[in-house]
C-alpha cells in the first residue's frame, strides 16, 4: 500500500514538474514570439534601414560655388571641371601598397607624397585626404578602372575652384581650402568631409562665403561589404552658390600688378564721383590656384621666408608713414585756419626748434616760397614753420576728415587703419605730452603718423572732388551720392592748384606727366617716408643712397593723384615698399591711370619695362619657382611640412611684416629729412 502510495507522489510530483516546466516553456515562447513580432513588425523599418546602409552609400556632393565677376562681368573667380583622387584612411588596408601604385598610375612627385604621408596623419579616419586634383582624363582613367586593386581609392569627377588671372587677384580674391578638423568639430556640417569640398579661407572668398557656398547636393549608390560602388541608385543636384560682382576692372586691375613690376608694393584706383573701388593690387602676391590645389612645402616656404611678403595684402594690412603726400591736405588746414596761401616762409635748408635741427630735403634750402610753390617742391620747411606756429590739433581733424585713420565697410576681415595723432592721442597712449617736435614731424608725414593705401586713395578723391567718397567694392551694395565736405571752393582751388603744379609747373612730380594723351592732365604729390633715423655724424659724412642700405632700411616712395586735373574723375594711390629713389611711384602712378584713358599707349609703355624686368609677373614668378627649388640642398622630405592650419599661418606671417614695417619710436621722434622725390 505504501509502495502505491509512494508511486502516486512520484507521479503527481512529475506531472507537476512538467506542467511548470511546460508553463516556462510556453512563457519563453510567448516572449520569444513577441521578441519576434516586435523585430519583425515594429522595428521592421529600423532594421531595413540599417541593412540599407550597409548596401547603399549617401555622398555629398559638394556645391559649386558662385563666381566673382568683374563690373563688365569677366570673371575673377569661376569653377573649372575637376578630375580628383582622394583617399579614405579608414579604408586603406596596405598603405605603403596603395600609395606606391598611385605615385605610378598619377606621377606623383617627392613633395606630392611628402604632403599626402603628413595630411593622412593629420586626418581623422574618414576624413578623405586629397591624392591629386585637375587630372587629365588619361590619369583618371587609370585610377578607376584599378578601383578594385585599391581599397581606400576614390576618385571623383567634380568642380575646382579657378582664378584666371591668377597672382593679379590673389589679395582681392584671397582662396579656398579644404575645411581644417577645428571647423568639422564646430560645425558638425558632414559637407566638412566631403571629398572635393572647400571653403574661402581669405579675402572676398572668405568674407562672401555664405553667399559664394551655394547648397550641396547628394548622391546614392549601391556598394559591396568592401565600399566599392556597384551602380548610382539616384543624386540630387548641388545649387551653386551666387555670383558675387564687383566694381573691379579686371584689365586695370592686371595692368596694375604688372606696372608694380619687380617692387613690394600696392595700387588703389577709385572712381573719385562714385567711390568704386577699380583696382586693388598688393604685389609680390601668390598664385591663389596653388593655395586651392593644395600648396606643398617648398611653395610655402618660398613665400612665407621671402622678405617682400608676398602673402600680405598691403593695400589694406600695411601700414605707413604718408610722407609729403599728406601735403595737399596739410595745406587744407593751413587755410582753414586763417593762414594767407600767398604768405611766403624762406628756406634755408634747415629749422632749429629748441636743441632740435629739422632738414628739408633740399640742402641748400628753397628760398622763399608761398602755399602753392611749398607743396609743388614739396618744401618741409614751409609745413615745419606752419606746425610750429599752429599745433598738429588744427591739423588732425582735416587729416581725419580726408580718411586717414578711418575705417571703411568692406567685405575683408583683416584691416589695419593707422594712426592720425594728436596731443589727446599720445597722452592716452603714452601718457606723454605733445611737443612741438611732434608737430614738426608729422606736419611732413612722419612721426606717429601712419596710413594705409587705401586710405590714401580716398584722401586723394576727397582732395579732387570735395565731398566725403567712400570707396564701395561690391557693385550690388546700396550707393549713395557723396556729400559736401563743405571746403570753401577758394581754399579747394588754392590745393588743386598746388597739386597741378608739382606734376605740370616745374614741381616734384614733373617725370610724371601724362605722355601722349593731349589735353589730359595729372594733379598730385609725390612723398618719400623715412624707416630708419639719419645721425648727425652721417649727415656729416654724407647720408647713404638706398642702393647702398639692406632692403628693410631704404625708404618708401609713394604717390596720390587724379585725373583729369580740370575735371577729377579717377584717383589713384601707390605705394613701393623701400625703394627708396631706386624705383619711384610716380610714373607708375601716372601709367596705371594713363590705361583708363588710352590702353593701347599704356600697353606700349609696360612692353619694354617689361623685357627689362624678365617677362610679365607669371613669368617672373615661375623663374622665381625654379630657382628656389634649385637652390634647396635639403631633400623635400626635411622641409617643414605646410601648416595644417594654412590661414592662421598665413596671419601670423603678415602680423610680424606689419610690426617690421612700422618705424620704430626712435624714427618717429627723431629730427627726420625727406629726400628729394
Amino acid at each position: 500500500m505504501s509502495r502505491i502510495v509512494t508511486e502516486a507522489q512520484q507521479a503527481f510530483s512529475f506531472s507537476r514538474r512538467a506542467m511548470v516546466l511546460g508553463g516556462a516553456q510556453a512563457a519563453v515562447g510567448l516572449v520569444l514570439a513577441g521578441r519576434m513580432t516586435w523585430l519583425s513588425v515594429a522595428e521592421n523599418e529600423r532594421y531595413n534601414l540599417l541593412a540599407e546602409s550597409n548596401r547603399v552609400n549617401l555622398t555629398m556632393i559638394p556645391p559649386r560655388r558662385g563666381w566673382i565677376i568683374d563690373r563688365h562681368g569677366a570673371p575673377i573667380a569661376n569653377n573649372r571641371t575637376d578630375f580628383r583622387v582622394d583617399l579614405i584612411p579608414d579604408r586603406i588596408e596596405d598603405r605603403d601598397r596603395v600609395l606606391g601604385e598611385l605615385r605610378q598610375l598619377l606621377a606623383l612627385t617627392p613633395e606630392d607624397m611628402a604632403r599626402i604621408q603628413t595630411d593622412l596623419e593629420r586626418a581623422r579616419r574618414s576624413q578623405p585626404v586629397q591624392v591629386a586634383e585637375n587630372l587629365d582624363w588619361e590619369r583618371f582613367a587609370a585610377v578607376s578602372v584599378r578601383l578594385p586593386e585599391l581599397p581606400g581609392v576614390q576618385p571623383t569627377r567634380g568642380f575646382s575652384r579657378n582664378y584666371p588671372a591668377g597672382a593679379s587677384v590673389a589679395h582681392l580674391t584671397g582662396y579656398v581650402g579644404a575645411a581644417t578638423r577645428e571647423q568639422y568639430k564646430e560645425t558638425r556640417d558632414p559637407l566638412m568631409n566631403t571629398p572635393g569640398f572647400k571653403l574661402g579661407k581669405d579675402g572676398l572668398e572668405k568674407a562672401l562665403e555664405p553667399r559664394l557656398r551655394g547648397v550641396a547636393g547628394a548622391k546614392r549608390v549601391e556598394v559591396t561589404a568592401r565600399g566599392q560602388v556597384v551602380r548610382e541608385l539616384e543624386t540630387r543636384p548641388d545649387r551653386q552658390g551666387q555670383n558675387a560682382r564687383l566694381t573691379i576692372d579686371l584689365g586695370l586691375q592686371e595692368y596694375a600688378a604688372r606696372r608694380l613690376g619687380p617692387n613690394s608694393g600696392s595700387a588703389v584706383v577709385m572712381d573719385a564721383i562714385t567711390g568704386d573701388v577699380l583696382a586693388m593690387v598688393s604685389m609680390p602676391a601668390y598664385d591663389p590656384n596653388s593655395f586651392s590645389d593644395g600648396i606643398g612645402r617648398l611653395e610655402w616656404k618660398m613665400l612665407s621666408d621671402d622678405d617682400h611678403i608676398p602673402l600680405m595684402n598691403k593695400t589694406l594690412q600695411g601700414l605707413y608713414p604718408p610722407g609729403s603726400t599728406v601735403k595737399p591736405m596739410h595745406a587744407l588746414a593751413i587755410l582753414q585756419a586763417g593762414i594767407d596761401p600767398h604768405r611766403r616762409v624762406n628756406c634755408s635748408g634747415v629749422l632749429q626748434v629748441g636743441t632740435g635741427r629739422f632738414h628739408c630735403h633740399k640742402r641748400g634750402g628753397h628760398g622763399p616760397l608761398d602755399m602753392v610753390g611749398a607743396v609743388a617742391q614739396s618744401c618741409d620747411i614751409y609745413f615745419y614753420t606752419m606746425a610750429r606756429e599752429l599745433g598738429y590739433d588744427r591739423f588732425a581733424p582735416v587729416v581725419r576728415s580726408m580718411g586717414l585713420g578711418q575705417e571703411f565697410e568692406l567685405p575683408f576681415q583683416s584691416q589695419r587703419y593707422g594712426t592720425v595723432p594728436d596731443s589727446a592721442w599720445k597722452l592716452r597712449k603714452y601718457k606723454q605730452k605733445w611737443t612741438v617736435a611732434d608737430s614738426v614731424n608729422a606736419s611732413i608725414g612722419q612721426g606717429y603718423v601712419l596710413t594705409n593705401p587705401l586710405q590714401l586713395a580716398v584722401m586723394a578723391a576727397r582732395i579732387a572732388q570735395g565731398r566725403h567718397v567712400v570707396p564701395r567694392l561690391l557693385l550690388d551694395t546700396p550707393h549713395r551720392p557723396a556729400q559736401s565736405m563743405n571746403i570753401d571752393p577758394e581754399m579747394l582751388a588754392t590745393v588743386h592748384k598746388a597739386t597741378w603744379a608739382v606734376i605740370n609747373g616745374g614741381g616734384t612730380g614733373g617725370r610724371s606727366r601724362f605722355q601722349g594723351l593731349p589735353g589730359i592732365e595729372l594733379a598730385g604729390k609725390t612723398g618719400t617716408a623715412q624707416v630708419r633715423r639719419i645721425t648727425m655724424a652721417e649727415r656729416r659724412t654724407g647720408v647713404l643712397g638706398d642702393g647702398a642700405l639692406p632692403f628693410r632700411m631704404r625708404d618708401h616712395s609713394l604717390f596720390i593723384g587724379y585725373a583729369p586735373a580740370d575735371k577729377p574723375r579717377y584717383a589713384v594711390s601707390v605705394v613701393l615698399e623701400h625703394s627708396g629713389h631706386i624705383y619711384t611711384a610716380a610714373p607708375i602712378a601716372s601709367d596705371i591711370l594713363s590705361w583708363l584713358f588710352d590702353r593701347e599707349k599704356a600697353m606700349k609703355r609696360l612692353e619694354p619695362l617689361e623685357r627689362e624686368w624678365g617677362g610679365d609677373v607669371k613669368t617672373r614668378m615661375d623663374s622665381q619657382w625654379r630657382a628656389f627649388q634649385a637652390a634647396q640642398a635639403a631633400p623635400v622630405l626635411t622641409v617643414p611640412a605646410t601648416p595644417a592650419d594654412v590661414e592662421g599661418a598665413t596671419t601670423n606671417v603678415v602680423d610680424s611684416a606689419v610690426n617690421q614695417s612700422q618705424p620704430d619710436t626712435a624714427v618717429a621722434q627723431s629730427n627726420v629729412t625727406e629726400r628729394t622725390e
